[in-house]
């Protein structure tokens, strides 16, 4: 069986082809959808078992990053978005595209609803950072995405990817939940502690990723695309390192999963 991603592109994304490059090596067949023939035509989603929200620019970043391109989509696509999520398919924001899911609220979508809970905003460097950074994934969280993953390396690329949180009870409800997906650390794993450049934003908690109660939805400020081969690393002359970028397992992981379930449910 083929297991088919849809990757949304048009209005600023410009990391889709990146995204799509990545799931073809990760044995899917990806499809870059511009997001008017989504909403022209939604029931390509029935038959579609991924659906990314890339990184890039979208709608210029206008108002604020993702927010444009959040609305278009609670309210053209809403429907369809909560039938695909009730099929229990899978969906990635990647960057822009976490801050895309979390102001449309399907992140963290603690009670099933499109309702914003948390934000992503302007890094206290008070610039746009575009670094390397090391990452530690829970070793609770459900994330489908991060199955047998513990330490990656991935480049972020952004000026507004500070997590933040309302208030003490929404930090605690994601702690509880298993939600809070990876967090920023240092090369050994230990906690970055909000300390730049490691924590390279100033999120709360070295939030770095999240995902929903399920596991499925998954979104993350880092760029997993961004490191599927040897030579996207930063130090592949210098160092041995393994044919496959650490980023491509997120990938894998999704596609196994696509498979189990369409499998499951024939």
């Amino acid at each position: 069986m083929s297991v088919d991603a849809i990757i949304l592109t048009g209005f600023g994304i410009n990391c889709d082809h990146e995204t799509a490059h990545a799931f073809e090596r990760a044995g899917a067949t990806a499809r870059r959808v511009h997001l008017n023939d989504l909403i022209e035509a939604p029931e390509q989603l029935h038959g579609a078992h991924i659906l990314a929200v890339p990184g890039g620019f979208s709608f210029g970043d206008d108002v604020a990053s993702g927010r444009i391109l959040a609305n278009r989509m609670r309210y053209r696509l809403g429907k369809p978005l909560q039938q695909f999520v009730a099929d229990r398919k899978l969906v990635i924001g990647i960057c822009n595209g976490f801050q895309v899911l979390v102001k449309m609220g399907l992140l963290p979508h603690f009670d099933g609803e499109f309702q914003q809970e948390v934000t992503l905003t302007h890094n206290d460097s008070g610039r746009y950072e575009d670094r390397w950074v090391n990452l530690q994934a829970e070793p609770t969280t459900p994330c489908v995405w991060l199955r047998g993953i513990h330490h990656l390396e991935l480049p972020v690329r952004h000026g507004e990817g500070k997590f933040v949180v309302p208030n003490a009870g929404v930090l605690e409800q994601l702690r509880v939940n298993g939600q809070i997906a990876m967090r920023y650390a240092d090369r050994d794993g230990s906690p970055a502690n909000g300390v730049y450049p490691r924590n390279p934003n100033g999120s709360m908690d070295d939030i770095a990723g999240i995902c929903d109660p399920s596991g499925r939805i998954f979104g993350l400020m880092p760029h997993p695309e961004a490191n599927v081969c040897r030579e996207h690393h930063p130090r592949w002359t210098r160092e041995i390192l393994p044919e496959e970028g650490a980023g491509l397992a997120l990938f894998r992981n999704a596609v196994e999963y696509a498979e189990e379930h369409a499998a499951a449910t024939a």
